[in-house]
Protein backbone atom coordinates (compact mmCIF):
# COMPACT_ATOMS: atom_id res chain seq x y z
CA UNK A 1 0.00 0.00 0.00
CA UNK A 2 0.85 3.74 -0.27
CA UNK A 3 0.69 6.01 2.54
CA UNK A 4 0.58 9.74 2.90
CA UNK A 5 1.30 11.20 6.65
CA UNK A 6 -0.47 14.46 7.01
CA UNK A 7 1.07 17.00 8.83
CA UNK A 8 3.51 15.54 10.69
CA UNK A 9 6.39 17.06 13.00
CA UNK A 10 9.19 15.96 11.21
CA UNK A 11 12.20 15.14 12.98
CA UNK A 12 15.16 14.59 10.25
CA UNK A 13 18.89 15.94 10.25
CA UNK A 14 18.90 18.83 12.89
CA UNK A 15 15.57 20.30 12.44
CA UNK A 16 11.73 19.54 13.23
CA UNK A 17 9.49 20.74 10.50
CA UNK A 18 5.65 20.33 9.09
CA UNK A 19 5.24 18.75 6.47
CA UNK A 20 3.52 15.62 4.39
CA UNK A 21 5.20 12.69 3.19
CA UNK A 22 4.12 10.44 0.51
CA UNK A 23 5.41 6.92 0.57
CA UNK A 24 4.74 5.03 -3.04
CA UNK A 25 6.15 0.95 -3.32
CA UNK A 26 8.14 1.74 -0.60
CA UNK A 27 9.97 4.23 -0.92
CA UNK A 28 9.77 8.28 0.71
CA UNK A 29 9.06 9.38 -2.91
CA UNK A 30 8.03 12.99 -1.54
CA UNK A 31 8.25 15.50 0.96
CA UNK A 32 5.54 18.62 1.28
CA UNK A 33 2.69 19.71 1.08
CA UNK A 34 -0.46 20.69 -0.76
CA UNK A 35 -0.10 17.04 -2.68
CA UNK A 36 -2.33 13.95 -3.54
CA UNK A 37 -1.91 10.81 -4.62
CA UNK A 38 -4.14 8.22 -5.98
CA UNK A 39 -4.97 4.71 -3.89
CA UNK A 40 -2.73 5.92 -0.92
CA UNK A 41 -4.28 5.72 2.01
CA UNK A 42 -4.04 9.28 4.47
CA UNK A 43 -2.74 8.61 8.10
CA UNK A 44 -3.34 11.74 10.20
CA UNK A 45 0.02 12.88 12.21
CA UNK A 46 -1.26 16.31 13.40
CA UNK A 47 0.85 16.35 16.83
CA UNK A 48 2.81 13.57 16.32
CA UNK A 49 6.55 13.17 15.64
CA UNK A 50 8.33 11.41 12.40
CA UNK A 51 11.35 9.85 13.22
CA UNK A 52 13.26 8.22 10.63
CA UNK A 53 13.21 4.47 11.80
CA UNK A 54 15.58 3.50 14.60
CA UNK A 55 18.31 1.32 13.07
CA UNK A 56 20.19 -0.81 16.22
CA UNK A 57 23.52 -1.60 15.30
CA UNK A 58 23.63 -4.43 18.48
CA UNK A 59 21.44 -7.03 19.00
CA UNK A 60 21.64 -10.65 20.47
CA UNK A 61 18.71 -12.45 18.92
CA UNK A 62 19.55 -16.01 20.35
CA UNK A 63 18.94 -18.11 16.67
CA UNK A 64 19.74 -20.13 16.20
CA UNK A 65 20.73 -22.83 19.28
CA UNK A 66 19.17 -20.34 22.14
CA UNK A 67 16.06 -20.09 20.82
CA UNK A 68 14.33 -20.84 24.63
CA UNK A 69 15.36 -16.93 25.25
CA UNK A 70 14.51 -15.44 22.03
CA UNK A 71 14.25 -15.66 18.14
CA UNK A 72 14.50 -13.50 15.11
CA UNK A 73 10.90 -13.64 15.03
CA UNK A 74 9.65 -12.82 18.30
CA UNK A 75 12.54 -9.98 18.96
CA UNK A 76 12.30 -8.26 15.66
CA UNK A 77 8.86 -8.02 16.35
CA UNK A 78 9.38 -6.55 19.44
CA UNK A 79 11.56 -4.42 17.88
CA UNK A 80 9.26 -2.78 15.37
CA UNK A 81 6.63 -1.80 18.05
CA UNK A 82 9.22 -0.08 19.72
CA UNK A 83 10.30 2.01 16.49
CA UNK A 84 13.33 -0.13 15.18
CA UNK A 85 12.77 -0.50 11.46
CA UNK A 86 16.21 -2.16 10.80
CA UNK A 87 18.85 -4.24 13.30
CA UNK A 88 22.59 -5.89 13.17
CA UNK A 89 22.41 -9.19 15.48
CA UNK A 90 25.69 -10.47 16.76
CA UNK A 91 27.59 -13.82 15.93
CA UNK A 92 27.55 -15.66 19.59
CA UNK A 93 24.36 -17.74 18.85
CA UNK A 94 24.78 -21.40 18.93
CA UNK A 95 26.75 -22.52 16.48
CA UNK A 96 29.24 -19.25 16.76
CA UNK A 97 28.48 -17.56 13.10
CA UNK A 98 32.13 -17.66 12.10
CA UNK A 99 32.20 -19.12 8.90
CA UNK A 100 30.55 -17.58 5.82
CA UNK A 101 27.70 -20.52 5.46
CA UNK A 102 26.75 -20.00 8.74
CA UNK A 103 26.72 -16.25 8.75
CA UNK A 104 24.37 -17.13 5.12
CA UNK A 105 21.87 -19.48 6.75
CA UNK A 106 21.20 -16.49 9.07
CA UNK A 107 20.20 -14.36 6.28
CA UNK A 108 18.11 -17.06 4.75
CA UNK A 109 15.88 -17.44 8.18
CA UNK A 110 15.96 -13.28 8.60
CA UNK A 111 14.53 -13.03 5.51
CA UNK A 112 11.61 -15.79 5.95
CA UNK A 113 10.55 -14.41 9.35
CA UNK A 114 11.71 -10.96 10.38
CA UNK A 115 9.45 -8.09 10.48
CA UNK A 116 12.35 -5.65 10.75
CA UNK A 117 15.26 -5.06 8.08
CA UNK A 118 18.67 -6.93 9.04
CA UNK A 119 22.30 -7.79 9.11
CA UNK A 120 24.46 -10.08 10.96
CA UNK A 121 28.09 -9.68 12.26
CA UNK A 122 30.20 -11.93 11.07
CA UNK A 123 32.02 -13.72 14.10
CA UNK A 124 35.76 -13.75 14.64
CA UNK A 125 37.45 -16.26 16.67
CA UNK A 126 41.54 -16.80 17.52
CA UNK A 127 41.40 -19.42 14.54
CA UNK A 128 39.71 -17.79 11.70
CA UNK A 129 41.32 -15.45 9.99
CA UNK A 130 40.96 -16.50 6.40
CA UNK A 131 37.34 -17.10 6.85
CA UNK A 132 36.44 -13.39 8.34
CA UNK A 133 38.65 -12.05 5.62
CA UNK A 134 36.12 -13.64 3.01
CA UNK A 135 33.02 -11.56 4.13
CA UNK A 136 31.44 -9.50 1.59
CA UNK A 137 31.80 -5.60 3.08
CA UNK A 138 28.57 -4.58 0.35
CA UNK A 139 26.50 -6.88 2.16
CA UNK A 140 27.24 -7.28 5.81
CA UNK A 141 27.44 -4.77 8.23
CA UNK A 142 30.53 -5.82 10.17
CA UNK A 143 33.15 -8.20 11.94
CA UNK A 144 32.78 -8.95 15.97
CA UNK A 145 35.35 -9.28 17.72
CA UNK A 146 34.84 -10.14 21.65
CA UNK A 147 38.20 -9.07 23.21
CA UNK A 148 36.09 -10.12 26.21
CA UNK A 149 33.16 -11.63 27.84
CA UNK A 150 32.21 -14.25 25.09
CA UNK A 151 31.03 -17.93 24.87
CA UNK A 152 32.29 -20.99 22.73
CA UNK A 153 35.41 -19.97 20.28
CA UNK A 154 34.39 -16.19 20.35
CA UNK A 155 36.84 -14.91 23.07
CA UNK A 156 39.32 -13.56 21.26
CA UNK A 157 42.68 -12.79 23.42
CA UNK A 158 45.66 -14.17 20.91
CA UNK A 159 47.47 -10.95 20.50
CA UNK A 160 48.72 -12.20 17.14
CA UNK A 161 45.24 -12.69 16.01
CA UNK A 162 43.99 -9.20 16.91
CA UNK A 163 47.25 -7.86 14.68
CA UNK A 164 46.36 -10.13 11.70
CA UNK A 165 42.72 -9.17 12.20
CA UNK A 166 43.65 -5.18 12.72
CA UNK A 167 46.29 -5.22 9.97
CA UNK A 168 44.41 -7.09 7.25
CA UNK A 169 40.62 -6.57 7.33
CA UNK A 170 39.33 -3.91 5.01
CA UNK A 171 35.99 -3.61 6.85
CA UNK A 172 34.33 -2.65 9.88
CA UNK A 173 35.45 -4.26 13.31
CA UNK A 174 33.28 -4.22 16.14
CA UNK A 175 34.93 -4.68 19.04
CA UNK A 176 33.90 -6.00 23.18
CA UNK A 177 36.19 -4.09 25.09
CA UNK A 178 37.23 -5.93 28.48
CA UNK A 179 40.13 -7.30 30.18
CA UNK A 180 39.63 -10.76 30.41
CA UNK A 181 42.90 -11.29 32.56
CA UNK A 182 41.64 -8.12 35.10
CA UNK A 183 38.01 -9.57 35.20
CA UNK A 184 39.61 -13.00 36.30
CA UNK A 185 42.02 -11.49 38.52
CA UNK A 186 39.02 -9.53 40.35
CA UNK A 187 36.59 -12.61 40.25
CA UNK A 188 39.31 -14.63 42.38
CA UNK A 189 39.34 -11.97 44.90
CA UNK A 190 36.02 -11.85 45.13
CA UNK A 191 35.40 -15.58 46.02
CA UNK A 192 38.23 -15.79 48.55
CA UNK A 193 35.92 -12.63 50.36
CA UNK A 194 32.20 -14.42 49.43
CA UNK A 195 33.07 -18.11 48.48
CA UNK A 196 30.00 -18.52 45.79
CA UNK A 197 27.65 -15.97 47.12
CA UNK A 198 29.04 -12.91 45.37
CA UNK A 199 26.85 -10.21 46.02
CA UNK A 200 25.44 -8.39 42.25
CA UNK A 201 26.66 -4.86 43.80
CA UNK A 202 30.33 -6.78 43.33
CA UNK A 203 29.88 -6.95 39.29
CA UNK A 204 31.12 -3.00 38.22
CA UNK A 205 34.40 -4.12 41.00
CA UNK A 206 34.55 -7.35 39.47
CA UNK A 207 34.19 -6.05 35.27
CA UNK A 208 35.89 -2.37 36.64
CA UNK A 209 36.78 0.57 34.92
CA UNK A 210 40.05 -0.57 34.39
CA UNK A 211 39.27 -3.51 32.70
CA UNK A 212 37.05 -2.15 30.28
CA UNK A 213 39.50 0.80 29.65
CA UNK A 214 42.68 -1.45 29.29
CA UNK A 215 40.75 -3.32 26.18
CA UNK A 216 39.31 -0.54 24.64
CA UNK A 217 42.93 1.43 24.20
CA UNK A 218 44.39 -2.00 22.76
CA UNK A 219 41.46 -1.94 20.45
CA UNK A 220 42.25 1.56 19.74
CA UNK A 221 46.03 1.94 19.66
CA UNK A 222 45.79 -1.33 17.04
CA UNK A 223 42.99 0.47 15.31
CA UNK A 224 45.55 3.43 15.04
CA UNK A 225 48.11 1.73 13.59
CA UNK A 226 46.60 0.33 11.11
CA UNK A 227 44.39 2.69 10.44
CA UNK A 228 41.54 0.33 11.07
CA UNK A 229 37.63 1.23 10.68
CA UNK A 230 37.37 0.09 14.18
CA UNK A 231 33.17 0.44 15.98
CA UNK A 232 34.02 0.25 19.98
CA UNK A 233 30.60 -1.38 21.38
CA UNK A 234 28.82 -0.07 24.99
CA UNK A 235 31.22 2.19 26.28
CA UNK A 236 30.38 2.28 29.93
CA UNK A 237 33.00 4.47 32.20
CA UNK A 238 33.79 8.09 31.79
CA UNK A 239 37.74 7.33 31.47
CA UNK A 240 37.04 5.20 27.96
CA UNK A 241 35.46 8.39 27.15
CA UNK A 242 38.27 10.51 26.63
CA UNK A 243 39.66 8.03 24.03
CA UNK A 244 37.40 9.60 21.33
CA UNK A 245 37.18 12.49 19.05
CA UNK A 246 34.07 15.27 18.39
CA UNK A 247 36.60 17.17 16.12
CA UNK A 248 36.53 15.07 13.09
CA UNK A 249 33.09 14.89 11.04
CA UNK A 250 31.39 11.15 11.76
CA UNK A 251 32.01 10.05 8.24
CA UNK A 252 35.48 11.02 8.33
CA UNK A 253 36.11 9.18 11.64
CA UNK A 254 37.79 5.93 11.61
CA UNK A 255 37.48 5.25 15.30
CA UNK A 256 34.02 5.21 16.31
CA UNK A 257 31.95 4.64 19.72
CA UNK A 258 28.42 3.60 21.10
CA UNK A 259 26.47 4.05 24.23
CA UNK A 260 23.75 1.72 25.46
CA UNK A 261 20.48 2.39 26.85
CA UNK A 262 21.14 0.85 30.06
CA UNK A 263 24.64 2.78 30.46
CA UNK A 264 22.66 6.28 29.65
CA UNK A 265 19.78 5.54 32.33
CA UNK A 266 20.69 3.05 35.01
CA UNK A 267 23.75 3.21 37.96
CA UNK A 268 25.41 1.31 40.45
CA UNK A 269 22.69 2.21 43.12
CA UNK A 270 20.36 0.51 41.17
CA UNK A 271 21.57 -2.87 41.98
CA UNK A 272 20.57 -3.11 45.18
CA UNK A 273 16.19 -3.26 43.45
CA UNK A 274 17.05 -4.61 40.31
CA UNK A 275 19.62 -7.01 41.25
CA UNK A 276 20.85 -9.11 38.53
CA UNK A 277 18.24 -7.99 36.05
CA UNK A 278 21.28 -5.31 35.99
CA UNK A 279 23.69 -7.76 35.10
CA UNK A 280 24.84 -6.85 31.98
CA UNK A 281 28.46 -7.47 30.43
CA UNK A 282 30.22 -4.04 30.95
CA UNK A 283 28.68 -3.94 33.87
CA UNK A 284 26.78 -0.59 34.50
CA UNK A 285 28.85 1.67 36.70
CA UNK A 286 29.02 4.69 38.67
CA UNK A 287 26.51 7.61 38.68
CA UNK A 288 29.23 10.11 37.45
CA UNK A 289 30.21 7.43 34.54
CA UNK A 290 26.53 7.71 33.53
CA UNK A 291 26.62 11.10 33.32
CA UNK A 292 29.83 11.18 31.71
CA UNK A 293 28.62 8.95 28.71
CA UNK A 294 25.66 11.18 28.19
CA UNK A 295 27.91 14.15 27.76
CA UNK A 296 29.74 12.19 25.62
CA UNK A 297 26.87 11.20 23.50
CA UNK A 298 25.64 15.06 23.44
CA UNK A 299 29.48 16.66 22.01
CA UNK A 300 29.54 13.79 19.57
CA UNK A 301 32.25 11.94 21.35
CA UNK A 302 30.10 8.88 21.00
CA UNK A 303 28.47 8.05 18.27
CA UNK A 304 25.64 6.23 18.48
CA UNK A 305 22.57 5.32 20.82
CA UNK A 306 21.81 1.15 20.56
CA UNK A 307 20.42 -1.44 22.64
CA UNK A 308 22.80 -4.68 23.33
CA UNK A 309 19.43 -6.13 23.11
CA UNK A 310 20.16 -9.83 24.87
CA UNK A 311 17.51 -11.82 26.45
CA UNK A 312 17.28 -14.11 28.79
CA UNK A 313 14.95 -16.83 30.04
CA UNK A 314 13.66 -15.14 33.82
CA UNK A 315 14.80 -18.35 35.48
CA UNK A 316 18.53 -17.54 34.60
CA UNK A 317 18.26 -14.01 35.86
CA UNK A 318 17.12 -15.84 39.10
CA UNK A 319 20.82 -17.68 39.92
CA UNK A 320 23.69 -16.62 42.21
CA UNK A 321 25.72 -13.96 40.84
CA UNK A 322 28.17 -16.11 39.49
CA UNK A 323 26.05 -18.39 37.52
CA UNK A 324 23.32 -15.81 36.35
CA UNK A 325 23.65 -14.97 32.72
CA UNK A 326 24.54 -11.02 31.62
CA UNK A 327 22.10 -8.80 29.59
CA UNK A 328 18.66 -7.85 29.33
CA UNK A 329 16.17 -7.37 26.59
CA UNK A 330 15.69 -3.51 25.26
CA UNK A 331 14.56 -2.93 21.88
CA UNK A 332 10.72 -2.78 22.78
CA UNK A 333 11.71 -0.03 25.04
CA UNK A 334 15.14 2.02 24.01
CA UNK A 335 13.01 4.91 21.67
CA UNK A 336 10.71 5.16 24.69
CA UNK A 337 13.20 5.75 26.98
CA UNK A 338 14.86 8.40 24.97
CA UNK A 339 11.51 10.26 24.44
CA UNK A 340 11.81 10.07 28.28
CA UNK A 341 15.03 11.80 28.68
CA UNK A 342 13.98 14.46 25.84
CA UNK A 343 10.72 14.97 28.27
CA UNK A 344 13.53 15.42 31.29
CA UNK A 345 15.43 18.04 29.59
CA UNK A 346 18.47 15.89 28.69
CA UNK A 347 18.48 15.19 24.88
CA UNK A 348 16.74 17.00 22.12
CA UNK A 349 14.14 15.30 19.69
CA UNK A 350 17.05 16.17 16.71
CA UNK A 351 19.67 14.35 18.80
CA UNK A 352 17.77 11.07 19.53
CA UNK A 353 17.38 11.05 15.68
CA UNK A 354 20.67 11.83 14.96
CA UNK A 355 22.08 8.93 17.10
CA UNK A 356 19.75 6.26 16.76
CA UNK A 357 19.08 6.55 12.77
CA UNK A 358 21.33 9.29 10.93
CA UNK A 359 24.72 8.75 12.60
CA UNK A 360 24.33 4.90 12.72
CA UNK A 361 23.47 4.66 8.57
CA UNK A 362 26.70 7.23 8.43
CA UNK A 363 28.98 4.89 10.48
CA UNK A 364 27.98 1.74 9.09
CA UNK A 365 27.65 3.29 5.58
CA UNK A 366 24.22 2.00 5.28
CA UNK A 367 22.03 2.41 1.30
CA UNK A 368 19.29 4.63 1.71
CA UNK A 369 18.56 4.19 5.12
CA UNK A 370 18.33 6.27 8.45
CA UNK A 371 17.08 9.41 7.30
CA UNK A 372 13.61 10.97 6.12
CA UNK A 373 14.95 11.87 2.65
CA UNK A 374 13.23 11.62 -1.13
CA UNK A 375 14.14 8.48 -2.99
CA UNK A 376 15.10 6.52 0.69
CA UNK A 377 13.35 3.51 1.89
CA UNK A 378 10.73 4.73 4.39
CA UNK A 379 11.42 3.45 7.34
CA UNK A 380 9.68 5.89 9.54
CA UNK A 381 8.22 5.86 13.24
CA UNK A 382 5.71 7.91 14.48
CA UNK A 383 5.67 8.77 17.88
CA UNK A 384 2.82 10.88 20.35
CA UNK A 385 4.42 12.74 23.16
CA UNK A 386 1.89 12.85 25.37
CA UNK A 387 0.27 9.21 25.36
CA UNK A 388 1.69 7.71 28.54
CA UNK A 389 2.01 3.72 29.05
CA UNK A 390 2.80 1.37 31.85
CA UNK A 391 5.59 -1.06 30.95
CA UNK A 392 3.65 -4.50 32.34
CA UNK A 393 3.62 -8.29 31.81
CA UNK A 394 0.69 -8.03 29.48
CA UNK A 395 2.23 -5.86 27.10
CA UNK A 396 6.18 -6.37 26.90
CA UNK A 397 6.78 -8.44 23.29
CA UNK A 398 9.73 -10.25 24.32
CA UNK A 399 9.85 -14.33 24.52
CA UNK A 400 11.28 -13.83 27.97
CA UNK A 401 8.29 -12.41 28.68
CA UNK A 402 10.76 -9.58 31.37
CA UNK A 403 11.40 -6.39 31.05
CA UNK A 404 13.98 -4.60 33.45
CA UNK A 405 11.61 -1.32 32.64
CA UNK A 406 8.53 -3.38 34.20
CA UNK A 407 6.32 -0.89 35.95
CA UNK A 408 8.21 2.10 34.53
CA UNK A 409 5.88 4.70 33.17
CA UNK A 410 6.99 6.33 29.46
CA UNK A 411 5.25 9.53 28.95
CA UNK A 412 5.26 8.82 25.20
CA UNK A 413 4.13 5.97 22.43
CA UNK A 414 4.95 4.55 19.44
CA UNK A 415 1.94 4.67 16.96
CA UNK A 416 3.22 3.69 13.54
CA UNK A 417 6.51 2.01 12.15
CA UNK A 418 6.68 1.94 8.65
CA UNK A 419 9.50 -0.68 7.46
CA UNK A 420 10.18 0.21 3.43
CA UNK A 421 6.56 1.61 3.16
CA UNK A 422 4.74 -1.12 4.59
CA UNK A 423 2.74 -0.06 7.70
CA UNK A 424 4.21 -3.56 10.43
CA UNK A 425 2.93 -1.35 13.26
CA UNK A 426 0.01 0.46 14.02
CA UNK A 427 -1.29 1.04 17.66
CA UNK A 428 -0.86 -2.46 19.08
CA UNK A 429 -1.96 -4.21 16.15
CA UNK A 430 0.62 -6.05 13.96
CA UNK A 431 0.63 -6.44 9.51
CA UNK A 432 3.10 -9.38 9.30
CA UNK A 433 2.35 -9.78 5.52
CA UNK A 434 5.45 -8.24 4.20
CA UNK A 435 8.33 -9.05 5.81
CA UNK A 436 12.16 -7.01 6.17
CA UNK A 437 14.80 -6.63 3.36
CA UNK A 438 18.34 -7.12 4.13
CA UNK A 439 20.54 -3.71 4.62
CA UNK A 440 22.97 -3.08 1.87
CA UNK A 441 25.99 -1.18 2.52
CA UNK A 442 27.86 2.07 0.18
CA UNK A 443 31.14 0.66 1.19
Amino acid sequence: MNYIIRNANIVNEGKIISSDVLLENGIISKIGSGFKAENATEINAEGKYLLPGVIDDQVHFREPGLTHKGEIYTEAKAAVAGGITSYMEMPNTVPNTLTQELLEQKYQRASEVSLANYSFFMGASNDNIEEVLKTDEKNVCGVKIFMGSSTGNMLVDNEKTLEGIFSRSPMLIATHCEDEATIRHNTELYKQKYGEDIPIEAHPLIRDVEACYKSSSLAFSLAKKHNTRLHILHISTAKECGLFDNQTPLKQKRITAEACIHHLWFDDSYYKTKGNLLKWNPAVKSAADRDEILRAVLDNRIDIIATDHAPHTWEEKQNKYLKTSSGGPLVQHALPAMLEFYKQGKISLEKIAEKMSHAVADCFQIENRGYIREGYFADLVLVDLNKPWTVAKENILYKCGWSIFEGQQFSSGITHTFVNGHLAYENGRFDESTKGKRMTFNR
